[in-house]
């Protein structure tokens, strides 16, 4: 499996359908409704005005296998060094190992862009999504409990994070 920056022209339609599965079928993203090609199109613009990557996995074949990303925690300035990561795989390709590639590679893309902290959004019920977590220096640090309904059950909201040794130099302002 190779690392890629995802373009929206080649990874757009395996972003949609990625995104959607995980709608669907888990907890994984607390939303009810598809996303659209048009949704996707906007995601890459937001990503790309902020400076935040999309880093795609692909296997040998070239299909997407899954794909990272972050974005911003709070839009208040003061949280200008911490940010909040994403990261899905594609339904055929869980239990390759792809999951834990993508976290190595956000978190050095969030040292890279010198942010200080990272931060997950996990559901407290994706186990494997806390171990991964867990096993790369992520702590537990807070849930909120029934943020969310989905399935006709209450969600709740695991936050993990990691302080990064980065900026070097942090200001104010």
């Amino acid at each position: 499996m190779k690392v890629v920056a995802c373009e929206p022209a080649r990874h757009s339609a395996a972003i949609l359908a990625i995104f959607n599965d995980a709608i669907a079928n888990s907890t994984a993203l607390y939303d009810y409704r598809p996303r659209t090609a048009a949704n996707i199109a906007n995601w890459f613009d937001a990503k790309a005005k902020g400076g935040h990557p999309v880093i795609g996995l692909e296997n040998d074949g070239g299909d997407l296998v899954g794909f990272a990303s972050f974005g911003p925690f709070r839009a208040w300035p003061a949280y200008k060094y911490t940010v909040e990561h994403s990261i899905y795989v594609d339904a055929r390709f869980r239990g390759q190992g792809a999951g834990r590639r993508l976290l190595r590679e956000i978190v050095a893309a969030a040292e890279q862009h010198d942010y200080h902290v990272l931060v997950g959004g996990i559901d407290a019920t994706n186990g494997v999504s806390i171990r991964l977590h867990q096993s790369l220096g992520f702590t537990h640090s807070g849930t909120v409990r029934h943020a969310g309904f989905k399935f006709g059950r209450w969600l709740d909201l695991a936050f993990y994070q990691l302080i990064l040794r980065t900026p070097a130099a942090p200001v104010d302002g």
